[in-house]
C-alpha cells in the first residue's frame, strides 16, 4: 500500500514538473523600439540594430521580443507611445528617427536604459545626453553628428568634382534628427 502512494505522488510531481520548470525560466527580455516614422520606413532601417542583437546571440522570436511604437511622422504621439513602453516593462528602449523620440522615452523613464540612433544635431545641445564621452543617465547612443566635418567635406566634393557649379543637399526639415 505504501508503494501505491509513492507511486501516486511520484507520478503527481512527475506531471507538476513541467509547470514548474517552465516558472523557473527566464523571461524573454522585451525590446521597445519607437519612432516617428510610418511603420513600414524603419524597421528596415533597424535590421542593423536587430543584426548587432543577433550577434550577441539574441534573435528576435527565439530569445528576445520587440514591442514596436511607430508616431506615423507626426511628433505629439511620442510621449504617448513611449509611456506605453514604459508600461509594458520593457529592458531596453530603442529610439530611433527623431532625437523626439529620445527626449520622449527620457522623459518617460529615468531606469530603462534608452539607445538611440540621430543623424542630425549634437546630442548634447539636444539634451539626449550629457556628455558624448560620458553621457550618464540611462541614456547612450549614436549620432551622425558631424558639423566640423562638413566644411572639409565640401571641401573634399569640390576636389571631386571641380567643374560642378552647383552642389545639392538633401534635407528633410520634419526631421531635426
Amino acid at each position: 500500500m505504501i508503494k501505491r502512494r509513492q507511486f501516486i505522488a511520484g507520478l503527481g510531481s512527475t506531471a507538476a514538473w513541467p509547470l514548474a520548470a517552465r516558472a523557473q525560466q527566464p523571461a524573454v527580455p522585451v525590446v521597445g523600439y519607437l519612432s516617428i516614422a510610418p511603420p513600414g520606413s524603419t524597421v528596415a532601417a533597424s535590421s542593423p540594430f536587430r543584426q548587432g542583437l543577433n550577434q550577441m546571440g539574441f534573435v528576435e522570436g527565439r530569445n528576445v521580443t520587440f514591442e514596436y511604437r511607430f508616431a506615423d511622422g507626426a511628433y505629439s504621439p511620442l510621449p504617448g507611445l513611449a509611456a506605453d513602453l514604459v508600461r509594458r516593462q520593457v529592458a531596453l528602449i530603442f529610439a530611433t528617427g527623431s532625437h523626439n523620440a529620445t527626449l520622449a522615452a527620457k522623459a518617460a523613464t529615468a531606469t530603462i536604459p534608452i539607445v538611440f540612433a540621430t543623424g542630425l544635431g549634437d546630442p548634447v545641445a539636444l539634451g539626449l545626453v550629457a556628455s558624448l564621452n560620458r553621457p550618464g543617465g540611462n541614456v547612450t547612443g549614436v549620432t551622425n553628428y558631424s558639423s566640423d566635418l562638413l566644411p572639409k567635406r565640401l571641401q573634399l566634393l569640390r576636389q571631386l568634382a571641380p567643374q560642378a557649379k552647383v552642389i545639392g543637399f538633401r534635407y528633410y526639415p520634419g526631421c531635426t534628427g
